[in-house]
């Protein structure tokens, strides 16, 4: 999972549970059995309070539009949490890949374990990882390599080059293999 996509998780669910939990404290705080232990100075929902009386319904039905406008809010955000959890469900990784046979397949996190330890074997690389995604039809891998001191960058990514990406791309032909490379340094 990616940084920023982690992120957003973990910002939606933050804001899910705040507003979960302020919904939750101000309908228990209009109960008895809480409303009765609650601290003398802190805000009380009565037990006879209602979160829209007749007054102010019928105010809010004065406005044009008031019942196109609420039907929006929660349409558009109904689509919102669509969109993220199928989000969610397809994380772009490669899981399978046909070889021209139909039962002969590629495992895509094998592939992506065997182009690590390819990197890794590069002269001048003190670690490398590969993480693979895309579809059946096209691929794309990001290799991050982290170099040693006395290594040269030019050389190092023209052995990736001839050896890596080279046999991973002979590996998935005829599909295409996009390679991002990443040189760190210690």
């Amino acid at each position: 999972m990616s940084r920023m996509r982690g992120g957003v998780n973990r910002t939606a669910l933050v804001c899910a549970a705040a507003a979960l939990i302020g919904a939750g404290a101000g309908l228990a705080s209009a109960t008895d059995p809480v409303r009765d232990r609650l601290p003398a100075g802190s805000p009380r929902l009565g037990a006879d309070r209602v979160w829209l009386d007749a007054d102010d319904l019928s105010r809010w039905r004065g406005h044009d539009g008031w019942t196109a406008l609420v039907v929006a809010a929660l349409s558009v955000g109904v689509l919102l949490f669509l969109g993220w959890a199928l989000a969610q469900l397809r994380d772009g990784r490669l899981r399978e890949l046909p070889l021209g046979h139909p039962d002969i397949t590629l495992s895509g996190p094998a592939l992506a374990a065997a182009m690590t330890e390819r990197a890794r074997a590069v002269q001048g690389v003190a670690h490398a990882r590969v993480r693979l995604r895309g579809s059946r039809r096209g691929l794309r891998a990001r290799i991050t390599v982290v170099l040693r001191a006395d290594s040269a960058p030019e050389d190092v990514l023209r052995r990736l080059a001839r050896e890596t990406v080279a046999e991973a791309r002979a590996a998935v032909a005829p599909r295409p293999l996009r390679v991002d490379v990443r040189l760190r340094s210690r």
